[in-house]
């Protein structure tokens, strides 16, 4: 497809039904003579892009959607109703096209996430009509490598097929380097020969390694920003290693654009459950008069994977699993779950509360945390017989953590004294991630000491689920107590409904320039203010990771910790996933 040259783009093409004929003189008057090539879907009589009646396919879809929820209960409507709001929001900008840049488009984030969100959102119609996709990376690509490298993270259906090859046809690359200026204006150039290019907003996915963030940034400010549409930018984690490096990058950016044209995206805010935590909390009277330290004994928050680095503990390495994991991810839950009830559900009123929580919790303390590195298992299968430090992308005596627990606590008149333990590790015994709210014991105990602590869990993945586990008599002629639950399956209560990937949330809040599910400076500011001394420390003193077998809950030591905490775990319930 037309990759012989670094200044060659390989592009298949079709304008939706209703855009502006292209000129197909424009891709050569370029000053500054790149040779660019149109490849495909060109009607052989005008030399124009074909039409394709987008509208129409997009109507099909849609009554098959309603035709398989037609029987469904209110609450399907309801999220039919979001989503028709939704596409009216988008909609009502047809006429001005739409630019959607991935920068690393030959990685691993581009291919797994960023193109199959891209389609699942084109899919559905959930993009304005006229929106196009542009790809670009060092790599010497063409469209069809990216679609060959992205296609079995699709989720391909049988009946989309015409649809799938639609999207291609509004997929364009440029490849190009990431530092030299002349390459960004001759990504400006491509964009411009699109369909009113010259007045699209342009919309940046930087999927890219920290490293080229400024270089990036700053030309893409020189060089590719709209002048008649707006233009935003969305930056993935991690944003810097410590409060100095953070800093830094965010003086960079906001000496380039505005805040509100700046994405920090965390994918663990599109989550379903994680976004499901204000409702639960401000939308039920019964949560209300339990949710503080008179009622709550600790609040745990768990992220766990069951692999380790697969080779890519090189990268890992970088990192760790305080960065990769719980500055990010487990921080931007317990702020959700500590804040206070924010004045409306705007994006800055919930992001002011949230800030307020951070600003009341203390740096960590190492005696409060402990962190470990995962060793082989020598009766294990396939890559768990071996340890973090066999894996030969990882240095040699690597002390950085694979797992770490942490207690921390907000000093604030709700939650003072309560502990917050977070917990993240890989190569562990399950895939979970929740939150699990532990309250105290029922006081004035008549049943013997049979009775364990009612919690209340929100399962973020896998299996989303709410469940409170509470005490009831055990059926038979005696009262004896034992625990179930009180719960709610997603995929029980809500059969048919499919429950949308946290980064078709957050790419279609960008399009629609929504920010609430976006990290903003001063929040990210105070979540490394909590963690940079802990980590200089560890890194410092090349502290020594407790070590746990792959496979297993982490080290013991991390019970202890929990324990000494006043968390209990008595193992003897585990929840059941319900029948579908």
């Amino acid at each position: 497809m037309g990759t012989g040259s670094s200044k060659n783009r390989a592009r298949q093409s079709t304008s939706p039904k209703g855009t502006s004929k292209v000129n197909p003189a424009a891709s050569s008057s370029d000053p500054h003579s790149y040779s660019s090539q149109w490849v495909g879907g060109t009607n052989p009589e005008t030399g124009e892009p074909a039409q394709v009646h987008r509208d129409t396919a997009q109507a099909g879809q849609g009554n098959n959607t309603m035709t398989a929820i037609s029987n469904v209960q209110k609450t399907k409507d309801q999220l039919l109703k979001g989503v028709s709001i939704l596409k009216e929001t988008l909609h009502s900008e047809d006429d001005v096209p739409h630019v959607f840049v991935v920068f690393g488009a030959s990685g691993d984030l581009a291919k797994k996430k960023i193109y199959p969100t891209l389609w699942w959102l084109y899919k559905d119609g959930l993009l304005p009509k006229q929106t196009y996709f542009v790809g670009y990376a060092r790599s010497d690509l063409s469209v069809q490598a990216v679609r060959d490298k992205s296609t079995q993270y699709m989720k391909l259906q049988d009946d989309e097929k015409d649809k799938f090859e639609e999207f291609w046809k509004v997929n364009y690359y440029v490849k190009g380097s990431y530092t030299e200026r002349t390459d960004f204006e001759h990504l400006n150039q491509e964009i411009n020969t699109l369909p009113k290019g010259d007045l699209a907003h342009r919309l940046f996915y930087l999927a890219l390694p920290p490293t080229v963030f400024k270089d990036v940034s700053s030309n893409i400010r020189l060089c590719c920003m709209g002048h008649e549409g707006w233009s935003r930018i969305i930056v993935e984690k991690p944003f810097g290693r410590d409060s100095e490096s953070s800093d830094d990058l965010s003086q960079h950016l906001s000496k380039l654009f505005r805040e509100d044209q700046i994405y920090r995206i965390d994918h663990y805010l599109g989550k379903e459950m994680v976004q499901n935590l204000m409702v639960l909390r401000f939308g039920n009277k019964m949560f209300s008069p339990l949710w503080n330290r008179d009622h709550v004994q600790c609040v745990v928050i768990t992220f766990k994977e069951p692999f380790g680095t697969m080779g890519r503990g090189g990268y890992f390495d970088e990192s760790g699993i305080i960065r990769d994991v719980m500055q990010n991810h487990l921080m931007q839950i317990l702020s959700l779950v500590a804040m206070e009830k924010p004045a409306s559900t705007s994006a800055e009123d919930i992001r002011d509360e949230k800030v307020k929580v951070l600003k009341c919790m203390p740096p960590l303390d190492l005696d409060n945390v402990v962190v470990g590195q995962y060793t082989g298992d020598p009766e294990g299968q396939g890559d768990a017989k071996n340890g973090y430090l066999d894996d030969p992308t990882v240095p040699k005596g690597s002390v950085t953590p694979t797992f770490a627990t942490a207690v921390v606590f907000v000093k604030t008149e709700r939650w003072d004294g309560v502990p917050f333990i977070m917990k993240c590790g890989k190569a562990l015994n399950e895939r979970k991630a929740e939150v699990r709210i532990q309250f105290k014991d029922v006081p004035g105990d008549i049943f013997g000491g049979q009775c364990k602590r009612n919690e209340l869990v929100i399962r973020v993945q896998p299996q989303e689920a709410v469940y409170c586990k509470m005490m009831v008599k055990a059926p038979g002629m005696n009262i004896n107590p034992e625990e179930s639950e009180l719960d709610l399956s997603y995929g029980a209560r809500y059969k048919g409904v499919k429950m949308p990937d946290a980064y078709e949330r957050l790419i279609l809040d960008v399009f629609c320039g929504a920010q609430l599910h976006f990290v903003r400076s001063d929040e990210l500011r105070e979540a490394w203010r909590i963690f940079t001394p802990l980590l200089h420390k560890l890194e410092k003193e090349k502290i020594k990771p407790a070590p746990y077998k792959y496979g297993s809950r982490g080290p013991q030591e991390s019970d202890d910790l929990a324990r000494r905490f006043g968390f209990i775990f008595s193992g003897t319930y585990k929840w059941t996933k319900p029948q579908l």
